[in-house]
């Protein structure tokens, strides 16, 4: 039993998705759909993985959990110890509210680097969070997209870079708010 689960949990960090029916099949070498329905029943039992409301099998929280260790100091260097006893925290759980309205999108160009987002970084974004003034937005303006902070003066919206060398943007036309920014990823 734990080499399998080991193996399908393997297959979920590889492809970023749970394994089926067939893929079972062939990760344990079982040759019915019925002993791979007992499996996944007994992973079920163990807390490895759950059904959805589908019965398709999806992780367990904790696959994407990782440890929560503290704090570091990011000023003067300061004694820290690593308490393993403390929680585990899910990045989704952190940065996702309404996961079926949140997607990702890379950044391209510099007017928000003012604001710790780069060129190549990835925006975490939610359609169903409603903007108000100071959010950094997903905005279409006049036909085209943008990233900006959303600002009101005298009872008009407009669109504020994070970068001194890029103006204000006003609409002409129209504009709509598609998303609210959540998080920004980088990779070293």
């Amino acid at each position: 039993m734990e080499q399998y689960k080991d193996k399908i949990i393997e297959f979920y960090q590889r492809h970023k998705r749970m394994p089926g029916y067939k893929e079972i099949m062939q990760i344990t070498g079982y040759k019915s759909k019925n002993a791979v329905y007992k499996l996944i029943n007994k992973l079920v039992d163990l807390g490895v993985v759950t059904k959805d409301k589908d019965g398709r099998m999806i992780p367990a929280k904790s696959l994407d959990e990782i440890p929560y260790l503290g704090l570091v100091e990011a000023g003067f260097p300061s004694a820290v110890d690593e308490d393993t006893s403390l929680d585990t925290m899910s990045i989704d759980d952190y940065l996702i509210d309404h996961k079926e309205s949140t997607y990702i999108l890379e950044v391209k160009g510099e007017s928000m680097i003012d604001a710790g987002i780069q060129e190549g970084d990835l925006v975490i974004v939610d359609r169903k969070r409603l903007p108000k003034e100071g959010d950094i937005v997903i905005a279409e303006v006049d036909g085209g997209w943008t990233m900006k902070y959303l600002r009101k003066k005298n009872g008009q919206i407009y669109l504020e870079p994070a970068n001194k060398n890029f103006k204000n943007i006003y609409p002409k036309e129209d504009m709509r708010i598609a998303a609210v920014v959540r998080g920004v990823i980088r990779k070293y």
